[in-house]
């Protein structure tokens, strides 16, 4: 995609962190973007494909800590993803950014403001996932994160064992979403939830330790809105099963800079309305570009 180079940082503690970054020498800023839950930074490669964004800014995606190509079974939560994230901001010399995530990733993006606040621009959320919003699978798994934790735990020590699987493929999520539109088009009673929320499916493409210990995070109180005072552009799913629109919309009135536009999709917004979703992040980019 526009010249990306694929790039690695290793850790002190020896973990790999894999991302893509597409440098413009005349760019007006970074765009950091961050995939969700069980998700990896192929989710973004229809929008890398696509945007215009190239022209103005610097464009990063890059695989949490645990997904895809920055494989570890050990211990995540949002203090390591958002260390991770400014440890690579440091290697690239960059300053600050405006962040872009995608469920979980609109998490790690708040706990990022909150964490760093200097080295944030901006914010972009598509379908952020707040506790007291959620319902549906994401609502059972509230109830029930006390227990999901204590077997996230119990994983972690299996895996010090010795005992997890060798080898996880990687998951071409652009791909995915190809097949699952011409699917839909074709059976238009079919629900997306249903295809895009399998566990089963989740956890042939990463570590179930991982998947654990997310599903225990994702479920978790966040920072309070009102302490966030950076621009937010939320992006949200009008007929999403995973969360109650009025709560969701409730809450992000709390947030002191915050424009919400709303798109008919079910939280799958980048594979069901891919333009909207696009066009919905380039022109807040752009007029944030405009006033910094």
């Amino acid at each position: 995609m526009e010249g990306e180079q694929e790039k690695a940082l290793l850790g002190a503690d020896g973990v790999k962190l894999c991302y893509r970054i597409s440098r413009n020498p005349a760019a007006r800023g970074t765009l950091v973007f961050i995939h969700g839950l069980a998700s990896n930074m192929t989710r973004w490669s229809e929008f890398f494909a696509a945007t215009t964004l190239y022209d103005s800014f610097n464009l990063i995606r890059l695989d949490l800590r645990g997904h895809g190509c920055s494989v570890v079974r050990g211990r995540i939560n949002y203090r390591i993803w958002c260390d991770d994230l400014a440890r690579l901001l440091d290697a690239e010399k960059i300053d600050r950014a405006i962040i872009i995530g995608h469920s979980l990733g609109a998490q790690v993006g708040i706990h990022f403001a909150h964490r760093y606040p200097e080295r944030v621009s901006g914010l972009v959320f598509i379908d952020p996932v707040y506790r007291q919003a959620l319902r549906g699978l994401l609502g059972r798994v509230r109830t029930w994160a006390p227990v999901v934790g204590v077997v996230a735990t119990l994983a972690l020590w299996l895996n010090r064992l010795g005992l997890y699987r060798r080898h996880l493929p990687y998951r071409d999520l652009y791909q995915l979403d190809l097949k699952t539109r011409d699917f839909l088009a074709t059976h238009k009673d079919e629900d997306i939830a249903r295809l895009y929320m399998s566990p089963l499916a989740d956890l042939r493409f990463i570590p179930w330790t991982i998947f654990l210990q997310e599903l225990a995070l994702v479920v978790k109180e966040l920072p309070v809105p009102e302490s966030l005072h950076v621009p937010v552009r939320v992006l949200l799913s009008a007929g999403a099963t995973t969360s109650d629109r009025d709560v969701m919309r409730a809450i992000l009135k709390r947030y002191p800079d915050c424009e919400v536009r709303e798109i008919d999709a079910d939280h799958w917004l980048l594979t069901e309305r891919p333009d909207e979703g696009r066009e919905g992040i380039e022109v807040f980019c752009r007029a944030l570009a405009e006033t910094t």
